[in-house]
């Protein structure tokens, strides 16, 4: 293995990690701002034009909108970075895979963008642009976590197996959250962009998916909470504790923000905070799980 290369793959891993988590929030902000339309096709931003134009939508929308493609294309390049270092360092089968995820996954990402643009934002396309980040989230955790280690020896398991168990139930309940999540901004009011107000929303009373969005919540703390109490008790590893703390206190962090946008109307400032915190506690819920397999020598 090239050391000096393999010391790239850590740090670009660990960079497309990073700007994963940023892309959702610079997301956020373009659709807290209602700039989802600032650029109104794609790829062009308009008709005839790769770059805003004056007039065409108010100057500060273009400017949003169009910086968070830009740093789409940031993004592309570093994962396609991540795959030339990958193979230069000449890494492991899994390896590669896991870094052909990231550069296959922005590219889905790209063109589920401007299929939503296209679509004019409707609540569905929006949805399914978001979760397939959070999917890439997970896998660039786990992208990170093998690059760290050895590609010799062999993987041990950590947890029990009740405990690695318990650890896919709380992985599926945070499918649940943020599969609900999404429906809940789906019918509420910040469409993406000022002129389309309500229409395309998702037509059901928001309190109702929002119990049940919170319900969901519930039951993912409490299986977090249930794996974390077990991994003491069985004495994990300190990394795995450490990191089944932390994950408790960002849940319910999160939790108290989503209090927030219930009682006081959903204010502007919540929704990138909600969503930059669904990527981190996606990322943490990603390495506890993460934590149960260890690469040991043969």
């Amino acid at each position: 293995m090239n050391t000096a290369a393999n010391t790239w793959v850590k740090r670009l891993a660990l960079t497309v990690l990073i700007s994963q988590i940023a892309i959702t929030v610079t997301g956020s902000l373009v659709r807290v701002t209602g700039s989802g339309l600032g650029c109104n096709t794609w790829p062009n931003c308009h008709e005839g034009s790769l770059v805003p134009v004056e007039g065409a939508a108010p100057w500060i929308n273009q400017i949003i909108e169009f910086g968070n493609r830009g740093l789409a294309i940031i993004l592309g390049f570093l994962v396609l970075a991540l795959l030339v270092a990958v193979y230069k360092a000449n890494r492991s089968k899994l390896i590669k895979l896991h870094a052909w995820y990231q550069f296959a996954g922005v590219i889905f990402q790209g063109i589920l963008g401007g299929i939503s643009v296209r679509l004019d934002l409707q609540w569905w396309s929006v949805a399914l642009h978001f979760l397939p980040s959070m999917l890439l989230i997970w896998l660039a955790v786990l992208l990170y976590e093998h690059v760290k280690e050895s590609d010799e020896g062999v993987d041990q398991w950590m947890y029990p197996r009740p405990l690695r168990l318990l650890t896919v139930g709380s992985a599926v309940s945070l499918v649940a959250v943020l599969v609900t999540g999404t429906m809940v901004t789906g019918a509420g009011v910040h469409s993406g962009d000022k002129g389309i107000g309500m229409e395309g929303r998702l037509n059901v009373p928001i309190i109702e998916i929002a119990h049940i969005h919170a319900h969901f919540m519930y039951l993912y703390l409490g299986l977090t909470i249930g794996l974390v109490v077990a991994l003491f008790t069985v004495k994990a590893s300190e990394k795995a504790r450490k990191l089944g703390v932390m994950l408790i206190v960002l849940i319910l962090v999160q939790a108290a923000v989503g209090l927030i946008q219930y009682w006081f109307g959903i204010p502007s400032w919540t929704i990138p905070v909600h969503v930059a915190l669904s990527g981190i506690v996606t990322a943490y819920t990603a390495w506890l799980y993460a934590a149960g397999r260890e690469r040991v020598a043969a």
